[in-house]
């Protein structure tokens, strides 16, 4: 009998409560290479903020010269007002994490749906950011590429959360 080498994960599942979705996001950050795109219409004080995935985060950032995590956020002056930890990471790494807010009203709401993709095919998707439930694939090129073109369309058109740039004194 011989060893294969495991298989990536192509299956599609689903993710409810919070557990399950800090394991996913955990899982999908822990599987990047050098970038990451993150649409969250509100960011919630429980996610990106765990030590454990700001060092996911901070080990993407400062992965080389292609290094590049982009994230449309709907609110980013709460997330500040918040002290959110994942904030603060931006303001130190300003070039390489990026946060932009959308420009087009379909985006925001509370019924915005949010996401993380890796690229290494991973994702994670909530239909409805506000309900701690939706699918995760660790490997499945088809099923991100949707989002990955919703994405890459909504940053085009989006802002630079300049609130969030820190002050020079």
């Amino acid at each position: 009998m011989s060893t294969l080498p495991p298989t990536p994960d192509t299956d599609v599942r689903a993710v409810e409560g919070r557990e399950e979705l800090a394991t996913a996001r955990l899982q999908l950050l822990t599987a990047a290479r050098y970038k990451l795109a993150i649409h969250l219409p509100v960011l919630p004080p429980d996610a990106y903020s765990s030590s454990l995935e700001l060092a996911e985060l901070r080990r993407i950032a400062t992965s080389g010269r292609g290094a590049e995590i982009r994230i449309l956020l709907n609110d980013p002056a709460a997330a500040l007002r918040a002290g959110h930890r994942l904030i603060d990471l931006a303001q130190r790494l300003p070039s390489v994490l990026q946060i932009r807010v959308p420009a087009d009203e379909q985006s925001e709401g509370p019924s915005a749906s949010g996401w993380l993709l890796n690229d290494t095919y991973g994702y994670l998707f909530l239909p409805d950011a506000d309900r701690l439930e939706g699918r995760t694939a660790l490997h499945d090129g088809p099923g991100q590429a949707p989002l990955l073109l919703q994405f890459e369309q909504i940053w085009e058109r989006a802002a630079p959360a300049t609130q969030l740039q820190p002050l020079d004194m």
